[in-house]
């Protein structure tokens, strides 16, 4: 078994996501940019785009100076425990309010852990959702329901 001098998945993604980036530079050169002071519509996709070219200048580079180290199999139990939690924020934040949405997520969230304790994803979950509560009802006065009522 030989072992590849550049990490090829690395380059892949680099590559890809400078492309990307390129691609929404290109997309969005005509608008105007603005100044941080007072941005212009050209201002975001601008900064975004740049980050994301940093990003995959760096890839690119990690990817063709260290060799390939192989990529773990993926793992189900994270996965779904995952796309199951934002599922269900997203069916019950509208009907349910946010109180019962974040911690509905962050507890099935929880599950996708192995050493998973269901006490200690409860308080998570709790300080989780009084954080998101104070942050996006308070702090932000957007217009979420908090409770089903």
């Amino acid at each position: 078994m030989s072992v590849r001098k550049v990490d090829l998945h690395d380059v892949l993604f680099g590559g890809f996501l400078i492309l990307v980036a390129a691609g929404a530079l290109i997309a969005t050169r005509k608008l105007s940019v603005g100044t941080a002071a007072n941005m212009g519509p050209g201002y975001m996709p601008l900064a975004i785009s740049l980050g994301l070219m940093a990003f995959g200048v760096f890839f690119t580079g990690r990817g063709l100076f260290r060799p390939f180290r192989g990529i773990e199999p993926v793992q189900l139990r994270p996965l779904l425990a995952i796309i199951t939690s934002v599922a269900v924020f997203a069916l019950l934040a509208e009907r349910l309010g946010l109180v019962i949405a974040a911690l509905a997520t962050v507890i099935i969230a929880g599950f996708g852990g192995r050493e998973h304790r269901f006490v200690e994803s409860v308080i998570f979950a709790v300080i989780l959702t009084g954080c998101a509560v104070l942050l996006f009802v308070r702090g932000l006065s957007l217009p979420i329901p908090v409770w089903p009522w």
